[in-house]
């Protein structure tokens, strides 16, 4: 009997070189499915040809007895789905036994952004004279000045930025490369941060140890300065992304151009945000109508 971990990597090696995926997109898949490979190995393991729907539903059964939400249950159905279909059009199976496993029914769940005022209170925390300082300093003022993802801004070489024009090309989902804006004050922290640095990687952002930054880098970063603030709330890096779209529909951006920034492959993907302002209106509306109580 194959292993499935031959099965796992000619998939892997499928997603990453003729699809393009992200590293980021690869390892989920990889998590999910090594998930499985233990699963079905703690059972005496199964012939990939022979493992059938009923199967996939107790490993799923398995995972809602953890307690897994909803969302990350939909993760793990998708990467099932995608991985005997590659299988099937490998001609490894005869079919797919994950094609009609049903998503978990999902609630609305609208993004969490930060006010103009909250994100002004965040930038203003970080000063300091010295490189790490900067880079913070460089690092909050690019993602809200961009909404770029995290994974894109921490895969960013300093040639990709051209702070004259003050524009950068960052790779997306699928490796497409985008044009983005960089506002003056994100222009002139990053100028100031790479204005000090002495090394020679071409790395945008570095850690402490002169090393490429990381995600959860930027994760721990952020959470630093959200302690420091007066702020109690849950904030991630993708929360300026949020806030980002958020502002520029608030301040009258049309969705397309919005879309564009993003990176979304689908306008119904950034159509969530004019709930948000929507809301925002209706906030606006009970505050200064005459007759709206």
């Amino acid at each position: 009997m194959i292993p499935f971990s031959f099965y796992l990597d000619k998939f892997l090696n499928y997603i990453t070189v003729e699809k393009n995926y992200s590293g980021h997109t690869a390892s989920n898949y990889k998590k999910d499915l090594s998930e499985f490979d233990a699963f079905i190995s703690s059972r005496g393991g199964k012939d990939i040809k022979k493992i059938d729907y009923f199967l996939l539903r107790k490993f799923l059964s398995a995972l809602s007895e953890r307690q897994l939400n909803k969302r990350t249950l939909s993760r793990k159905i998708s990467t099932l789905k995608s991985f005997f279909r590659f299988l099937l059009r490998e001609g490894i199976v005869e079919s797919n036994p994950a094609s009609t496993l049903i998503y978990p029914r999902l609630g609305k769940q609208l993004p969490k952004f930060l006010t103009e005022k909250e994100v002004k209170t965040l930038l203003e925390l970080v000063q300091g004279q010295d490189l790490l300082s900067k880079r913070d300093k460089a690092i909050l003022e690019f993602l809200y000045s961009t909404g770029a993802r995290v994974s894109e801004m921490v895969g960013l070489n300093i040639e990709s930025v051209d702070l004259i024009a003050g524009m950068v090309k960052v790779k997306g989902k699928g490796r497409k490369e985008r044009l983005l804006p960089l506002g003056e004050p994100a222009v002139i922290s990053i100028k100031s941060y790479l204005d000090l640095r002495s090394d020679s990687s071409q790395a945008l952002f570095l850690n402490k140890r002169g090393r490429r930054l990381s995600d959860r880098g930027v994760r721990l970063i952020l959470n630093k300065y959200i302690k420091k603030s007066a702020l109690s709330l849950s904030v991630s890096p993708h929360t300026f992304r949020h806030s980002f779209a958020t502002h520029l529909l608030n301040r009258g951006a049309d969705l397309r151009s919005v879309q564009e920034l993003l990176g979304h492959s689908s306008i119904s993907t950034t159509q969530v945000y004019t709930h948000l302002t929507v809301d925002s209106l209706k906030d606006v509306y009970q505050r200064a109508h005459p007759r709206a109580r």
